[in-house]
């Protein structure tokens, strides 16, 4: 894997990021899926979503039994588990709602890309890792993008299309769609398409189509406050009075069965 860097300019990594890609770095030995990026824009899309999804369940979806095979030492896992933890802190507070709706036109967060330029596409080229073709498709933020929705695609439950409201529908598909151009061939007629609707004319330069995915996912995150998903209603079983009979057929009274205290 390649070394990441914090995209726009922030200031140096902190140790917190560190821990995090070493711990990616390590995963990827186990998956090669994972990596800094895509596992940073999969948290992006955790932090981003309606509820607050516990380690327990988003580590699973995350590494799938990698992370079984890359920590197995009580140790190792406690150290993993917190490196990855401590990403995901970050992640939501730097997604805090109050935070965002205070100051909407800044962005917020620092997502973790390779930065791909001309001289990286050269490089990768010369050392024989990519033919000049595949080596044009690299660009900042894709992996980042393809992270992200991969997140979705694993709690899709989370993330319900607007129901019965066209104008709702079209604004939360462009912000999804915002962040999966990320991930478009700059050359295809849907990047084009995209491109044309927001920046009439010229083309948008890789930062400013950071900028906007990363506007994109706070919009998301702002989104989920007044639009997340409803739990399904519990059905509660009224509790049969003391002197009642008890439900479990016992034929005692329930004060004196499963009431009793």
């Amino acid at each position: 894997m390649s070394e990441v860097e914090p995209v726009p300019d922030t200031p140096p990594p902190a140790p917190e990021i560190d821990a995090f890609d070493a711990i990616c770095r390590r995963l990827n030995g186990f998956d090669d899926r994972i990596d800094t990026e895509w596992a940073d824009g999969f948290l992006t899309a955790l932090a981003a979503g309606p509820r607050a999804v516990e380690p327990e369940e988003w580590v699973p979806a995350l590494c799938g039994d990698a992370f079984e095979r890359a920590f197995a030492d009580p140790a190792d896992v406690a150290a993993a588990t917190a490196a990855l933890d401590a990403r995901m802190a970050m992640l939501r507070r730097e997604l805090d709602p109050e935070q965002l709706l205070d100051d909407e036109e800044h962005v917020h967060i620092a997502p973790l890309m390779q930065v791909w330029d001309d001289d990286a596409r050269r490089q990768i080229v010369s050392e024989g890792f990519a033919s000049d073709a595949e080596a044009a498709l690299l660009q900042t933020g894709a992996v980042w993008a393809e992270g992200f929705f991969a997140c979705l695609e694993a709690f899709a439950a989370d993330w319900p299309q607007p129901a019965d409201d066209d104008e709702l529908a079209e604004a939360y598909e462009g912000l999804l769609e915002t962040v999966a151009a990320l991930a478009w061939d700059p050359a295809s007629d849907g990047f084009k398409a995209f491109a044309r609707k927001g920046w009439k004319d010229a083309d948008p330069s890789r930062d400013e189509l950071i900028d906007e995915a990363c506007f994109a996912v706070q919009d998301l995150r702002v989104y989920w406050l007044d639009h997340a998903p409803k739990p399904p209603p519990r059905r509660v079983e009224a509790t049969p009075g003391r002197n009642d009979p008890c439900p479990c057929g016992s034929g005692r009274k329930y004060k004196k069965c499963h009431g009793a205290a």
